[in-house]
């Protein structure tokens, strides 16, 4: 009795173009997808720092003035002055218990000059200045 089973299996040459082909997707894709997770971070920054902006100004309205640079951000979890902002808001202005922090894990920077508000981040590492993902990023930058 003969058998007619074949052997079913790919052959080296099929693999290696199969390979190739799968380098080559690689090689055009992957370029594209690295920095938009960057670009992702940076677009995140002016979206969280509009929200707490938005913050900002309902304690504005509540309290007659933004808080003072060393009050900070910390004034919208809890009341720093309650002698002075007798209308603060009784839930706060922001939700949770912690500040949200850039998608760097970093604090952002509030600076209050003269009643004129800005927010600050400072980029992946965290310095003065930089680059591309490093670059210091502000709230009135924002589009």
């Amino acid at each position: 009795m003969k058998s007619n089973s074949k052997r079913k299996a790919f052959t080296l040459i099929e693999i290696m173009v199969v390979i190739i082909i799968l380098g080559l997707l690689a090689a055009f894709v992957i370029p594209n997808i690295t920095g938009k997770s960057e670009e992702a971070k940076q677009k995140l920054v002016c979206i969280q720092m509009k929200s707490l902006n938005e913050s900002l100004k309902m304690f504005k309205v509540d309290n007659g003035g933004y808080p003072t640079s060393e009050e900070g951000l910390k004034a919208l979890l809890t009341n720093p002055r309650p002698s002075e902002y007798t209308s603060y808001s009784s839930n706060a202005y922001i939700e949770g218990k912690n500040l949200p922090k850039d998608p760097w894990n970093k604090p952002y920077i509030y600076l209050n000059m003269d009643d004129t508000v800005d927010l600050v981040s400072l980029g992946a590492d965290g310095k003065e200045g930089g680059k591309n993902e490093n670059r210091d990023q502000k709230l009135s930058e924002c589009k």
